[in-house]
């Protein structure tokens, strides 16, 4: 069913940018440097466990606000966590789940996406269109997504209420979920699916593919998606998800932070751990990404939260 929608919501939608501002026409103070990070690594190789669980920690010393880390290996069988269970605003690290939500729900029905959907899509991962995203979330619907949330085990994954699917409640768990159901063989989405999502993410225009690539090596594939947005409170979100294949790795990163002073705050600190994973996991490799332009820090013209 169409809702109307209000002058307010209008505006607001009209305000997000790709990272979803939503209003926050005071900025949070810097948050405090956090305490030491307890990095969890887990491997079939002792010795990387031990480097990565090192080398993640010193790239997060001294940084300033909350971090949450996954990355998973399948080749070595290697687990990093931080704050795996911690909740943040998704910004548009959701538009990878309204996608999955889409091609899980046309393969319930047995159907290929029309036309109008697939652009919508391509928009929405490619471009980080937020009037595309709107547009596909309206669609499906939060029962849909809910759906698909089950299905995928995501089950602390909160899909934003009134039509704001930037506050979408995300973990580092489910996005690792999510990202291992996208690049390995399951019963949710379907072979197609997981290749036209990964197809996609790859494709992402250049200005947007900061964050987890940032020190990938030339010898592995690259698949990111990427979010931020600034509010009063725990100031600004900066997220990143990606999955690398190549070099005989097979690896998936995701993370998440807020209490960032800035934008670039959290990019930098973002991309400070990438790089560490991709050094540790493909130690001999030319590196392929470094990340020098980052989208703008705009804040939208709306009244405040």
């Amino acid at each position: 069913m169409t809702h109307r929608i209000s002058r307010y919501r209008r505006v607001l939608c009209a305000g997000l940018t790709a990272g979803v501002l939503i209003p926050a026409a005071v900025a949070a103070a810097p948050a405090a440097a956090a305490a030491t990070p307890q990095v969890a690594c887990t491997s079939s190789s002792a010795a990387l466990a031990t480097k990565l669980q090192k080398d993640i920690t010193t790239a997060l010393a001294g940084r300033r606000g909350t971090v949450a880390v996954g990355l998973y290996d399948r080749s070595t069988k290697t687990t990093c966590t931080l704050r795996s269970t911690s909740a943040y605003d998704s910004a548009s690290i959701v538009k990878v789940t309204v996608l999955a939500t889409l091609l899980w729900d046309a393969k319930k029905h047995n159907r290929y996406l029309t036309q109008r959907e697939s652009d919508l899509a391509t928009a929405m991962i490619t471009k980080s269109d937020n009037a595309a995203t709107t547009k596909l979330w309206q669609q499906l619907g939060v029962a849909k997504v809910k759906g698909f949330l089950a299905a995928a085990g995501m089950t602390q994954t909160k899909p934003g209420a009134n039509g704001y699917w930037g506050l979408t409640q995300i973990t580092v768990r489910d996005e690792q979920k999510l990202l291992a159901l996208l690049t390995a063989k399951n019963t949710v989405l379907s072979d197609n699916a997981r290749a036209y999502t990964l197809k996609l993410m790859n494709k992402v225009v250049s200005s947007q593919r900061w964050g987890t690539p940032a020190g990938a090596p030339a010898s592995v594939s690259v698949h990111v998606k990427n979010g931020w947005l600034s509010r009063s409170t725990h100031g600004w979100r900066v997220h990143s998800v990606g999955a690398f294949k190549g070099a005989g790795r097979d690896y998936t990163i995701s993370v998440l932070t807020h209490g960032n002073s800035t934008m670039n705050y959290g990019v930098t600190t973002i991309q400070a751990v990438a790089r560490a994973i991709h050094k540790d996991l493909v130690p001999t490799a030319t590196q392929r990404y470094t990340p020098t332009n980052t989208p703008k820090e705009a804040f939208p013209a709306v009244p405040p939260a």
